[in-house]
């Protein structure tokens, strides 16, 4: 059954960490919890660990009411930031220590608790090194030796808390495939918290983009970065151009481009467009909507060229993103004047305040085939 969580409050001192979050989590769910720091994901995974407790709100999982169940009862297997390893202990120490304290009518055996070691060395591939201690091992081993331990207790429900934060970037990218191969593999339901989206667009089955004590929005990866359904989301997640259009005689327009059409039936005459680098096309016959813009920059980013360009009829540097072969090709160099047009967009229109409607969110697509 799924892991329910509703109307979870949480405040420390004046400041909100959780503002009513609900949420359903499905069994061997691999969910990640994203947002900038302050944003109540880590204080959420300690709710869920049974390190902190709610002001008000339930937990409810196969049932059962989550938050009264001790947190030693909880089958929770937890990986910290900072791998929590005991210095003093070897590794097949460290891996057994969730084992060993364990009541005695349910703790296994010798046998079976090195016998489960011996599996998890293998799994998390640290055959040979189960008597080093953690002072003789990389970051990325002792990250494997935090989960091994996690693992050990056959937790129903992993909690992972930024366990690559203290890694460096090729590590990171090796050991969360990794990790992704062995949730597929133990079908573990998986809580993963980080501030890195890259990270959890690569991982998760589903992402939750916390901000503020808030969930955002809850989504695939792929509805989460193609269809944000708040400002804040289109912002976080990933690059994006933000600019303003506004209603005129030919409806709804920025500079030289104008949208073809508008959802909003005249209630609304501004509003705020996002475009994602990648979905602004160069080289726009004159015969389409588009802006002049000047290449001020080429930054080169292996197999992706970011430019960066700057719209004089709004005044708006924005970045257009192509592949580093088609440079040649579109002869693209610093001072070029280019017509630009968005291919696609996010818009939300504006309130007498200026205030973004989420309810009223736009996506908006071009109807006449726009050249790359």
């Amino acid at each position: 059954m799924a892991l329910e969580l509703s109307g979870l409050y949480r405040r420390f001192a004046g400041f909100q960490a959780l503002d009513n979050v609900s949420l359903s989590i499905a069994p061997g769910e691999f969910l990640a919890l994203l947002g900038p720091s302050g944003s109540g994901k880590t204080t959420l995974l300690r709710i869920l660990a049974g390190l902190d407790y709610p002001d008000s709100g339930s937990a409810l999982h196969q049932g059962e009411d989550f938050l009264a169940t001790p947190a030693r009862e909880r089958r929770i297997g937890m990986v910290f930031q900072h791998y929590a390893l005991f210095r003093h202990l070897t590794v097949i120490e460290n891996i057994a220590f969730g084992l060993r304290v364990r009541p005695w009518r349910s703790r296994p055996s010798r046998t079976e608790i090195r016998a489960r070691v011996d599996r998890l060395l293998r799994r998390v591939q640290l055959e040979g090194m189960g008597a080093r201690y953690p002072a003789q091992l990389s970051g990325g081993q002792r990250q494997r030796v935090a989960l091994a331990r996690a693992l050990a207790v056959e937790p129903d429900i992993l909690l992972l808390d930024e366990p690559f934060g203290a890694l460096d970037a090729q590590v990171r990218v090796t050991l969360r495939r990794w990790l992704r191969e062995l949730h597929e593999e133990l079908e573990l339901t998986t809580i993963f918290v980080t501030h890195d989206q890259e990270e959890a667009l690569e991982l998760a089955d589903r992402v939750a983009v916390m901000n503020n004590g808030r969930i955002e929005q809850v989504g695939s990866p792929e509805v989460i970065y193609q269809q944000p359904a708040t400002p804040f989301v289109c912002e976080f997640i990933g690059k994006v151009n933000k600019f303003t259009v506004r209603s005129g005689g030919e409806g709804f327009s920025a500079g030289g481009w104008v949208l073809e059409d508008a959802p909003w039936h005249g209630r609304f005459t501004s509003a705020v467009a996002y475009v994602r680098p990648e979905q602004l096309r160069l080289a726009v016959p004159s015969s389409l909507p588009a802006w002049e813009a000047r290449l001020r920059h080429i930054y080169l980013a292996g197999g992706v060229a970011h430019l960066d360009l700057h719209v004089a009829s709004l005044d708006l540097a924005i970045e257009a993103d192509v592949a580093t072969e088609d440079l040649s090709r579109l002869g693209l160099q610093a001072g070029n004047v280019l017509r630009v047009a968005p291919r696609s967009a996010v818009l939300f229109p504006l309130d007498a305040q200026g205030t973004p409607v989420n309810a009223e969110r736009w996506i908006w697509q071009a109807r006449s085939p726009v050249p790359a």
